[in-house]
C-alpha cells in the first residue's frame, strides 16, 4: 500500500474525531493507528486474524466512536470500552478476552506506578520507572520527588551541553541540549550512573571508576580509606592494588611490631563501604588486587571462601606473564616481599592456581587481572604501570585517576535487519563529545583526582549495551562465527569514529595534556582529545532504563519473574522476544508462563525451529565461547572488557581453569566466571539448575528489581 492511500484511509477514520482525553486529563490528537495496533496484539496472541482484519476492526471503531460522540472529545476508557464491544459483536469472543486481559494488565501497571508516586512522562516500563525512582530521580528535603524522567534527561542533557561555552563562547546550548536528551529519550545512549545521579545536582561528581593508591604506611592506608568513603558518597566505584603492604608478620619498625597484612586491611575498607550507601542510592563497590608474587597471596585467594567477609569486593589476583607460563610448564614460583624485594619463599605456580581455581569454583572469587596484557597497551606508560582497575574491571586506572562511561544500546542501531552503520558512528561521535563534556561537567572529590583526570589523560568510556537484542534483530545465535564476525565490525567502526571524533574534539580544545610521552606521541599516532575512548561496561541499571540486554552479555532468560517491589512480582518478557511471538503468531499468556519456569526455550514446545535456534540465553552457551566473544570486544577495547562467564550448577573446577588459560591465551586483560549456585545471595533464581530450590512466589525463573543480565551475584556490578 502506497504512503499517500494510507494516510488517506488514515484521514476517512479519523474524520470527525480530532482529539482524545488521556487519562491525566489532557487532551491530544485522535490516532486510529493505536486502536489497531491494540486490536492486532490481541490477535495475535489469540491466533486469530492479521493486520488487515485488525484494519478492518479498527474501522468500525472509528464509525461508533463518532457516533456516540459527535460533538464531545471522546475519553480513551470511551474507546477502549468500544473496542470490546466491537470484538463481541462482531464474534470475536476470544479476542475480546485477551483484549480484556491485557487491559486490566495495564491498569495494573498504571496502578503500580501510581504507587511509586512518579509521573511517568516518558511511557516507561514499571522496573525502569521503579529504578528512576529509587536511584536517579530528584527529592527535596523532605524526601519528596520533584523531578520526572523527562524532566531527569533534560537536566542531565543540559548541564553537559552548557559546558560547550568554555570553547565555544557562542554555541548554541539549547541544540546541543536537544541532541543529547533524544539520545537518552530515544534509548540510544545512557551515561553512567553517577552522571544521571548528579548532573544539575549538589554533588556533581559524574565519573563512575576510580583507582586509590594504598601506601605502605598506617597513615597511607587511612588515606585512602578516607578518600574511598568521599568517592563512595558520590556514587563512584574504587579500585585498590593491596600489593604495596608488607606481609602479614613482617617487621614494623616504628612500633617494634608486626604487620597484619593487606587482607587485615582490606577488611577495614569492606567495613567502611558497608557504612556507606553512597548517597543513599547506590551501595559501595571494590576492587582488590594483590600479585601472584605477594607473600600473602594464598590468604587472599581464600578470603572470600566466607560469604560474610569482603562482602563489598571484588577480587582479583594479579597475574603476569610470567607467573601464567610458571603455571603452564609447572615451575616453582617466588613470593617477593615488597618491602625488601627479597625472595620470601617459594611454592608451586600449579598449586597456587588450583588453589584460585578451587576457590573460584566455590565462590566466584577471585578473578584474574593479567597485569602486562594491561600494560601493553597502556596508553601513557611514562606516568607508571598500571595495577589496579576500578570495581567490574573494565577500567585500567593509574593512582588518583577517575573515568566516566556510556554506553550505546545497539539494539537501536539495527534497521531493516542489518546494522544501521551510519547512524551508529554518528550516535558514536555525539556520545564522544558528550563524555569528553563529562570531564569538563564534573566536581572530582580530590585534586588529585581531577589534576589526573581533567588535567592528565581525560580518559573516556564508551561502551555497548542491547548487543544480545541486536543479534537476535538480525537473526544471529550469540554463540556462531557470523557473531564473532558481527561484533569485530562493530567495534572497529566504534574505536574508528570514537578516536577520530576525539581527534575532532582535540584539534578545537588541544590534545589530553598528558599526550607528550604516550604511546600516541612515541609513534607518531592520532593526536587525541582522550587517552582512551572505548571500555564495555556491565551496564545493569541503565539497560533496564533503556529497556534492552546488559553490556555484551547473552540473554539471561527470555520469559521471567521480577520481583518489582517489595511483595510485588511481574512477569516480564524480553521485548525483542515478545514482538517476534505475536508477529510470528505464537505468542500465548500460557506459553509465556511455561518458558519462565526455564527462562530459556531448550525443550519447549510451539516455538519455530528458527527462533529457538537464534534466541538462546546464558545457560545454553558454552563458556568458550563467552571467552571468545570477550576477546572480540577486547581486541578493540582501549581499555577493558567487564564481562561475566556464567557456568551452571554442575560445571567442574576444571571447567574453570580451561576458562582462565582460554581467557589469557586469547589475549583478554581480565576474566571473570560464576558458578550458579556457588553464593546464597544471588540476584538470579534457576529452579531448572537447582530443583530442590522452589522460590516463594512459585517455580519460574526469578530476579531482583535491578538484575538486567551478567553476573548473578550482586556483588560485581
Amino acid at each position: 500500500m502506497s504512503v499517500l492511500k494510507w494516510e488517506r484511509m488514515v484521514e476517512e477514520k479519523q474524520s470527525g474525531i480530532k482529539q482524545i482525553q488521556k487519562r491525566d486529563g489532557s487532551i491530544v490528537a485522535f490516532d486510529a493507528k493505536k486502536i489497531e495496533d491494540a486490536i492486532y496484539k490481541a490477535l495475535t496472541a489469540t491466533k486469530t486474524g492479521d493486520r488487515k482484519l485488525a484494519d478492518d476492526l479498527a474501522g468500525e471503531v472509528v464509525k461508533r466512536i463518532k457516533s456516540l460522540f459527535p460533538h464531545d472529545v471522546p475519553h480513551v476508557e470511551n474507546v477502549q470500552d468500544v473496542v470490546e464491544e466491537v470484538l463481541m459483536t462482531k464474534g470475536y469472543h476470544t479476542v475480546a478476552k485477551a483484549y480484556i486481559l491485557y487491559r486490566e494488565q495495564r491498569a495494573g501497571i498504571r496502578r503500580l506506578k501510581g504507587i511509586m508516586g512518579v509521573r511517568d512522562d516518558l511511557k516507561l516500563g514499571v522496573n525502569a520507572l521503579k529504578v528512576l525512582e529509587r536511584r536517579y530521580l530528584l527529592r527535596d528535603q523532605e524526601g519528596k520527588l520533584i523531578e520526572t524522567p523527562r524532566e531527569l534527561f533534560h537536566r542531565v542533557a543540559y548541564t553537559i551541553a552548557a559546558i560547550e561555552t568554555r570553547f565555544a563562547p557562542s554555541a548554541d546550548i539549547h541544540a546541543l541540549e536537544d541532541r543529547f536528551f533524544n539520545l537518552m529519550h530515544n534509548g540510544e545512549f545512557m551515561p553512567n550512573t553517577p552522571t544521571l545521579m548528579n548532573a544539575g545536582a549538589p554533588l556533581g561528581q559524574l565519573s563512575a571508576c576510580f583507582v586509590l593508591p594504598v601506601e605502605d604506611s598506617i597513615v597511607g592506608i587511612f588515606d585512602s580509606l578516607k578518600n574511598m568513603a568521599l568517592i563512595h558518597q558520590s556514587g563512584g566505584g574504587t579500585g585498590f592494588t593491596f600489593n604495596h603492604l608488607r606481609p602479614k608478620g613482617d617487621v614494623v619498625r616504628s612500633t617494634s611490631g608486626v604487620a597484619s597484612g593487606p587482607v587485615s586491611f582490606m577488611k577495614v575498607f569492606d567495613v567502611a563501604t558497608g557504612v556507606m550507601k553512597q548517597g543513599g542510592k547506590r551501595r559501595g563497590a571494590n576492587m582488590g588486587i594483590l600479585n601472584a608474587d605477594h607473600p600473602d597471596i594464598l590468604e587472599f585467594v581464600l578470603a572470600k571462601s566466607d560469604e560474610e567477609i569482603l562482602s563489598n569486593f571484588n577480587i582479583s589476583v594479579g597475574a603476569t606473564d610470567e607467573f601464567m607460563e610458571a603455571v603452564k610448564n609447572n615451575k616453582s614460583w617466588a613470593l617477593i616481599n615488597p618491602r625488601t624485594k627479597k625472595e620470601a619463599r617459594t611454592i608451586q605456580a600449579q598449586y597456587l592456581f588450583d588453589l584460585i581455581v578451587n576457590n573460584a569454583w566455590r565462590s566466584g572469587d577471585p578473578g584474574l587481572i593479567f597485569l602486562d596484557e594491561i600494560n601493553r597497551h597502556n596508553p601513557t606508560p611514562q606516568l607508571g604501570r598500571l595495577e589496579a582497575t576500578n570495581p567490574c574491571g573494565e577500567l585500567p586506572l593509574l593512582p588518583y585517576e577517575s573515568c566516566n562511561l556510556g554506553s550505546i544500546n545497539l539494539a537501536k542501531m539495527v534497521s531493516g535487519g542489518q546494522i544501521d552503520y551510519t547512524k551508529l558512528k554518528q550516535t558514536v561521535r555525539m556520545c564522544v563529545h558528550f563524555l569528553d563534556n563529562v570531564i569538563e561537567a564534573s566536581e572530582f572529590p580530590l585534586p588529585e583526582i581531577e589534576k589526573v583526570t581533567r588535567r592528565g589523560n581525560r580518559k573516556i568510556g564508551l561502551g555497548i549495551m542491547g548487543f544480545a537484542d541486536a543479534l537476535v534483530e538480525l537473526g544471529i545465535r550469540y554463540d556462531s562465527e557470523p557473531a564473532l564476525e558481527t561484533a569485530d565490525n562493530i567495534m572497529k567502526t566504534m574505536l574508528d569514529e570514537a578516536r577520530d571524533a576525539s581527534v575532532g574534539l582535540a584539534a578545537e580544545r588541544g590534545v589530553f595534556p598528558n599526550f607528550k610521552g604516550s604511546i600516541f606521541d612515541r609513534t607518531g599516532g592520532p593526536r587525541l582529545r582522550n587517552a582512551t575512548v572505548l571500555s564495555i561496561a556491565p551496564t545493569g541499571t541503565i539497560s533496564i532504563i533503556a529497556g534492552c540486554s546488559s553490556g555484551i552479555e547473552p540473554l539471561f532468560a527470555l520469559s521471567f519473574v521480577r520481583n518489582v517491589m517489595e511483595g510485588t512480582r511481574l512477569l516480564e518478557i524480553n521485548p525483542v522476544f515478545e514482538r517476534i511471538a505475536q508477529e510470528r503468531g505464537f505468542y500465548s499468556r500460557e506459553l509465556m508462563e511455561n518458558i519462565a519456569q526455564k527462562g530459556t526455550l531448550q525443550d519447549i514446545s510451539g516455538v519455530p525451529e528458527d527462533v529457538s535456534r537464534v534466541m538462546v540465553t546464558d545457560w545454553d552457551i558454552a563458556p568458550e565461547w563467552h571467552v571468545r566473544m570477550q576477546a572480540v570486544f577486547q581486541k578493540y577495547s582501549d581499555n577493558s572488557v567487564s564481562k561475566t562467564v556464567n557456568l551452571p550448577g554442575d560445571a567442574t573446577p576444571e571447567d574453570i581453569r580451561r576458562v582462565y588459560i582460554m581467557a589469557y591465551e586469547a589475549k583478554c586483560k581480565g576474566i571473570t566466571i560464576y558458578r550458579y549456585g556457588s553464593k546464597k545471595d544471588q540476584v538470579l533464581s534457576l529452579p531448572a539448575q537447582l530443583p530442590e530450590i522452589v522460590p516463594e512466589w512459585g517455580p519460574f525463573v526469578t530476579v531482583d528489581s535491578e538484575y538486567a543480565g551478567g553476573c548473578v551475584w550482586c556483588g560485581r556490578g
